[in-house]
């Protein structure tokens, strides 16, 4: 009989004899007996731990989770076609989408079928589906008000459909739909397992369209405590002027929809516009451009993350102190999107933004970039008015959008019983 081997040690016959010569071989079986387990110390294919995989964000509540929630290291953008066309069967897609939702927030254990039948789940997470601190946050596209003649008087004042910018060479096939769905988590498994069960959940009802994945690096507070925003991969800090989204007023101005203010329909109310790039970063270029003229075009220390007027990334650039652009030259990223001169406080919006990495084009380059995510009370004045500023700006040479699209994210569910998309459904219908 063939004596068994120790993965744990890599030991076969021939090298157990050679100990044994050594008179090693007693240690090593001691280290292995037989029958021991296969798996038995195999740290470099064992599961990686994580304190946090059963932590979960509460789904219920007037706005939806996923846009002032805590970024977590793991995002995804899901657009989808739907064939639900009348309002039953609109309601029926929303129903089913607002409790599998309320389910993978929470999680718990996949129900046992029959083995003749497929499986409840796509089993990726094991039988006991955890939390992960999972979000998914539902949003509609202008075709969905533009193809069901009952929603179209009630489509949001500012939704319209992703137009080109100058700069932009949008992919059609990555563009749009009726739908989006952002899904967040710790892990990107948890994320593809919230994506699949959508798909397994509603084959009649939807239709993926197109979806981009991405990562955010996870850091450390700093030893005062403090914390800093995630690099891109342009190697610079991403989100340093984002604003506060645990100042609850300053959402309210900032990110939430009140219905029968500025045209928008008396159901928004707790929604928000979401705006989608897939924004390519020529990395390769990028990687053999000056330090120095990187930071002009940024506007911002690389190292740091400070303002070129400061030297901590919390300072605001002083750009009074700076009226001839010598330190942040005019056309810098950052003094174009944010001028902060009297009226741009308008263009606020927050962001929520992934990098992302598809592999490798076919002329051989990285192909690389940022998932920008962006949440805004109003659309024209906060999203497209910047994205005006920035036309013809130097860092165009280095980046390339090419896909996304706009969407209004639906209010939130306050109670079980509720369902995503109702206010909508009752105007609708009264």
């Amino acid at each position: 009989m063939t004596a068994p081997r120790c993965p744990a040690h890599g030991l076969v016959t021939d090298r157990r004899r050679l100990l044994l010569g050594l008179g090693l071989g007693a240690a090593a079986a001691a280290a292995c007996p037989a029958g021991a387990a296969s798996l038995a110390g195999n740290e470099a294919a064992d599961a990686p731990e994580s304190a946090d995989a059963n932590a979960a964000v509460p789904f219920y509540g007037r706005r939806q989770a996923g846009i002032v929630t805590p970024r977590p290291a793991a995002g995804m953008i899901a657009s989808f076609d739907t064939l639900a066309r009348t309002p039953e069967e609109v309601e029926r897609l929303f129903r089913l989408l607002t409790e599998r939702f309320a389910f993978l927030a929470v999680g718990g254990p996949v129900p046992e079928l029959d083995p003749k039948l497929p499986p409840p789940d796509s089993g990726i997470l094991g039988p006991v589906v955890p939390p992960d601190r999972l979000t998914m946050t539902l949003s509609l596209g202008a075709s969905f008000f533009e193809n069901r003649p009952w929603a179209a008087p009630l489509r949001p004042a500012r939704l319209s459909r992703m137009t080109k910018f100058p700069n932009d060479a949008l992919d059609a096939d990555l563009c749009h739909g009726d739908l989006s769905v952002q899904i967040c988590a710790n892990t990107p498994d948890a994320t593809i397992h919230a994506l699949r069960d959508l798909i397994k959940q509603a084959p009649d009802l939807l239709l993926i369209r197109w979806k981009q994945e991405g990562t955010v690096p996870i850091l450390a507070p700093r030893p005062d405590g403090r914390t800093e925003s995630a690099r891109n991969f342009l190697g610079f800090r991403d989100g340093s002027a984002n604003p506060d989204s645990r100042d609850e007023p300053l959402m309210e101005r900032v990110v939430w929809t009140r219905g029968g203010e500025n045209g928008e329909p008396a159901w928004t109310t707790g929604g928000s516009y979401q705006a989608v790039r897939i924004i390519r970063n020529f990395v390769e270029r990028w990687d053999r451009t000056p330090l120095g003229e990187q930071e002009r075009i940024i506007g911002r220390l690389k190292a740091s993350g400070a303002p070129m007027t400061g030297t901590d990334e919390a300072e605001l650039p002083d750009y009074a102190a700076d009226p001839d652009g010598a330190l942040t030259p005019f056309d810098a990223h950052i003094r174009l999107a944010n001028p902060r001169t009297p009226g741009s406080e308008a263009s606020l919006m927050l962001r929520r933004p992934f990098n992302y990495s598809n592999g490798v084009t076919k002329n051989g380059q990285l192909d690389q970039g940022l998932l920008f995510i962006a949440y805004q009370a109003d659309l024209e004045a906060a999203f497209i008015a910047v994205q005006k500023r920035l036309d013809g700006e130097p860092l165009e040479e280095y980046v390339k959008p090419v896909g996304g699209g706009y969407f209004f994210t639906l209010p939130g569910v306050e109670a079980p019983g509720d369902y995503l998309g109702r206010p909508l459904l009752e105007a609708a219908s009264a």
